[in-house]
């Protein structure tokens, strides 16, 4: 039976269509991907499964006590409780059973009887099922794993980012048996999401989420469901064999509408003549021909994202950092930092979370002033920033009247000029999109009109932070093939590997304290190495410990001398053993007596277990010391 259940589930939004009658079903131990283009309602669905979101026909059915836990995409606790007082309060499923476990244990201790001893029995069970036993250790062991340390600061002072890492926290300890995950990886470093990846492709927990991240799809998920033009397909395999699979698709998909095309051309003479409806088997023809019609004419080619914008010339100067200084307090972020840009560079920044990433972006685009040192940019620099926090939108403007804002035209690379319209149709904005209001975009859709709103001032120095959040994989895509023929330079903070690996020719390695490390090579190789060092560091750690076992156990050992207090204790041994012998041999032969009543036999009988365990310590005590003695 299936832990999940879809049948003819659909959801409008307003008087577009999300989705509509979507089939499904998902087993145990089945991790899936769902994939679609932003806007489709993807979020959407998980919320309806989740139960935060109501659709407006069909069902869906969660087999009888499958646990469901869900991850939102941008969490909201709406709280200004500490983090502490959340947690111990928080409706988390795990609580409740330690909660019910405490109540029952304190029931049993005020009236002990057979049907408490059960209910807390079964009580036990639940705590042993859910590893709640030691909920605690492992609470402090998983915040400190995400990054939050600080338990006394307020939920309401938290940033996004550190709310999603919260929740994604608290979501993987309450130990459920379907997860239901909305773009887990965002605001996370890579060590965190690979440590994800690792947790997840290991545990038996059946999953059902939606994410960017194509390194993680195809390493931790079994199942791809795709959402295509109102249709949904199932991939029984990772994302490599779903691309695969979907290419060997559509171009069966384009054979099929070729010959259509081929046949309508043939049928459309016949239909020119009017026939006339009177017989069966002419009314089957022409509405065979409107078949074929329709089937010629839904080869629509997909809207691309032509981001070939004109850039700015580059002089010879670019930008130079010398000696330059920054810190928060006692959080240093650089410490006497040199670099000088050269043409067309191309580099990736990776770190922890907290390291100072964004913090040197803004140092550079002169959002924030170092400590000390110099920054020099070239007259002809033109940034362009696409920071984490996106463009600051006003709701009530339209999609169109946003880009207008800016300019009415945008001059491409080969001199031609776009309208504003044309430009949001390169962008994946049809016209009846143009004129919606920002408030009625999804996140993907507003961080897609920021992108714009960064390209269309014609930069020749791009900085991207973060940029693959909330985008959907077509619009990566797309953004990937732009960044592979842009002239300028080119700098990327991103927990994306695969969008590492496929632009930057170097790495800033953001290690803490102000270390920054410059590592020639993609990602990837930067991963290989760091797996090297970390192997090889291991190994010196294993030899130098069982060096130090060997010397100590080779050390010749001192000789104890008994104190006093030894030498009294050791004398007196002997004597009370020899009594304690002598007791067990009285009380043996009391036992053999037949006139022996019930409760003496049950006294002689106790007595004699407490002097054979008082004999085993004393003779164990008495060895020790008769050693050392010597």
């Amino acid at each position: 039976m299936n832990y999940l259940s879809v049948e003819e589930l659909s959801k409008n939004f307003g008087e577009r269509i999300l989705f509509g009658g979507l089939n499904f079903g998902l087993a145990k131990g089945d991790k899936v991907a769902l994939i679609a283009n932003n806007g489709t309602g993807k979020s959407t669905l998980l919320r309806i499964l989740a139960g935060k979101d109501i659709a407006d026909g069909g069902e869906f059915n969660f087999r009888q006590g499958v646990k469901v836990s869900y991850l939102e995409q941008e969490p909201d606790f709406k709280d200004d409780h500490t983090i502490e007082d959340f947690v111990a309060n928080a409706n988390f499923e795990i609580l409740k059973i330690i909660d019910h476990y405490n109540k029952v244990l304190e029931k049993q201790g005020d009236q002990y009887n057979e049907a408490n001893m059960r209910e807390l029995e079964q009580a036990q069970a639940q705590m042993d099922a859910n590893q709640a036993w030691d909920y605690d250790r492992r609470l402090k062991a998983m915040l400190t794993r995400f990054g939050i340390n600080d338990l006394s600061q307020r939920i309401n002072t938290l940033s996004g980012g550190q709310k999603k890492r919260l929740a994604l926290s608290l979501t993987l300890l309450d130990n459920p048996e379907f997860l239901i995950l909305d773009e887990p990886t965002n605001h996370l470093d890579i060590e965190m999401v690979e440590w994800l990846e690792d947790y997840l492709s290991q545990s038996t927990i059946t999953l059902l989420m939606v994410t960017h991240d194509r390194y993680f799809l195809d390493r931790v998920c079994n199942v791809i469901l795709e959402m295509h033009h109102g249709k949904l397909f199932r991939h029984q395999g990772n994302y490599s064999y779903f691309l695969e699979k979907r290419e060997e698709r559509e171009a069966a998909l384009q054979t099929e509408i070729d010959k259509a095309g081929k046949l309508m051309k043939r049928e459309l003479e016949w239909m020119r003549r009017q026939p006339k409806a009177r017989t069966t088997k002419s009314k089957a023809r022409i509405d065979s021909y409107y078949e074929t019609e329709a089937k010629a004419k839904s080869g629509k080619k997909q809207q691309e994202i032509r981001l070939e914008v004109k850039m700015s010339r580059v002089g010879g100067k670019i930008l130079e950092l010398k000696k330059v200084y920054k810190s928060y307090g006692d959080l240093p972020i650089m410490r006497g930092f040199d670099y000088t840009f050269k043409k067309g560079e191309r580099i990736g920044i990776i770190g922890k979370n907290g390291v100072g990433k964004s913090t040197f972006l803004n140092i550079i685009t002169g959002r924030e002033e170092a400590d000390s040192g110099k920054i020099n940019t070239g007259e002809t620099i033109i940034y362009g920033y696409y920071h984490q926090q996106g463009m600051k939108l006003k709701e009530d403007k339209r999609v169109i009247e946003v880009l207008k804002d800016i300019a009415e035209v945008i001059e491409l690379a080969d001199g031609s000029k776009l309208t504003a319209s044309q430009f949001l149709l390169h962008f994946l904005f049809p016209p009846e999109m143009q004129y919606t209001y920002v408030s009625m975009l999804s996140g993907g859709e507003k961080r897609r009109l920021h992108l714009m709103t960064v390209l269309m001032k014609n930069p020749n120095f791009l900085i991207l932070d973060e940029p693959t959040n909330d985008l959907d994989l077509l619009t990566l895509q797309k953004l990937e093939e732009f960044l592979e023929n842009f002239g300028g330079c080119l700098i990327v903070v991103s927990h994306d590997r695969y969008f590492l690996d496929k632009l930057v020719d170097h790495l800033f390695v953001f290690e803490g304290d102000a270390q920054i490390r410059d590592f020639w090579g993609p990602y990837s190789e930067w991963k290989e190495l760091k797996k090297e060092q970390e192997a090889i560091e291991q190994q010196a750690r294993e030899a130098a410990s069982n060096k130090a076992e060997k010397a100590e156990q080779n050390k010749p050992k001192e000789k104890k001398k008994l104190s006093y207090k030894d030498k009294r204790e050791y004398e007196m041994l002997e004597g009370e053993m020899e009594a304690l012998e002598q007791e067990k041999a009285q009380l043996e032969a009391e036992i053999q007596t037949p006139e022996l009543g019930y409760e003496r036999l049950q006294e002689v009988s106790g007595r004699l277990g407490e002097i054979s365990e008082l004999l085993d310590a004393k003779m164990m005590r008495w060895m020790e010391l008769d050693e050392l003695q010597g």
